[in-house]
């Protein structure tokens, strides 16, 4: 399925517009926050979904047709709830050439256990990621590249907002452990409906974790309201999105002098 669909890719003028408006955007997030310099040795963390799987294609194909050197190398954490996506991966990872580390868990198990009910999401999450720092150490990786992109940032915003009282979210460019370590999040400006397109029309082999907490979290609370929002007024998700470059520091609770001092830097 995966060849037929992607030779249709270059064929079908519709499915081309949609490549290649992809690849810009991808590009451009790349470019403007320096996402990815020469050299690199990028892990790119791979959950089996439609975001993760559009990420490692695109920056795998990228690789060949920019002057940029940099290596990949996707990684899947099995979490325990025998989706099935491992060997799928396995046999994607190798179709593609890479080299590949899968990991088998009980992280999800864990996380939704019976003493974990208040948040099951946040558990897995920091486990997943703590596996992702010690590979990275491990494979000498300098970066890891993750799948999260446009409405992610936007709906963890409003989670930071709403849940923990802190005006905050995902950026694409994060600096970690003294430089050791840097997170990218190369599909920045790239909404979801649109990765979820691309990877359908190309045919790639995502899937379902069978996570029990799936739909069930507060993100989806956040997603639900702004698709609400967003059916009164399209232009709510765009200008929520250009709010976090758009600060205005005179106008919030900051101290006067802490917010001079800020807009001075």
């Amino acid at each position: 399925m995966y060849f037929g669909v992607q030779a249709r890719l270059t064929i079908d003028g519709k499915m081309a517009y949609w490549e290649k408006e992809i690849r810009s955007l991808m590009g451009k997030a790349i470019h403007r926050y320096g996402l990815i310099q020469e050299g690199d040795r990028i892990l790119v963390g791979v959950s089996g979904g439609k975001d993760s799987l559009s990420l490692l294609h695109l920056l795998h194909e990228r690789s060949k047709r920019v002057p940029t050197h940099y290596e990949l190398m996707p990684v899947y954490i099995d979490l325990g709830f025998d989706s099935g996506q491992a060997e799928i991966l396995k046999r994607f990872f190798e179709m593609k050439g890479l080299a590949y580390h899968i990991e088998f868990t009980d992280i999800g198990i864990r996380a939704n256990s019976s003493e974990n009910r208040e948040n099951p999401c946040f558990l897995c999450s920091w486990e997943r990621r703590k596996r992702l720092f010690h590979l990275a150490h491990r494979f000498k990786c300098n970066k890891i590249a993750l799948g999260h992109h446009k409405d992610d940032i936007i709906e963890t915003l409003l989670l930071n907002i709403f849940y923990s009282g802190e005006v905050s979210t995902m950026v694409p460019l994060q600096s970690l452990f003294k430089g050791k370590i840097t997170l990218i999040r190369p599909l920045a400006l790239l909404e979801e409906k649109k990765i979820g397109k691309f990877a359908r029309e190309t045919g790639l082999p995502f899937g379902s974790s069978g996570c029990p907490s799936s739909g069930k979290t507060k993100r989806k609370v956040i997603k639900d309201l702004i698709e609400v929002l967003s059916k009164k007024d399209r232009r709510v998700k765009g200008n929520i999105f250009r709010a976090l470059s758009n600060i205005k520091l005179d106008y919030t609770l900051i101290p006067v002098t802490l917010s001079k001092a800020k807009s001075l830097k």
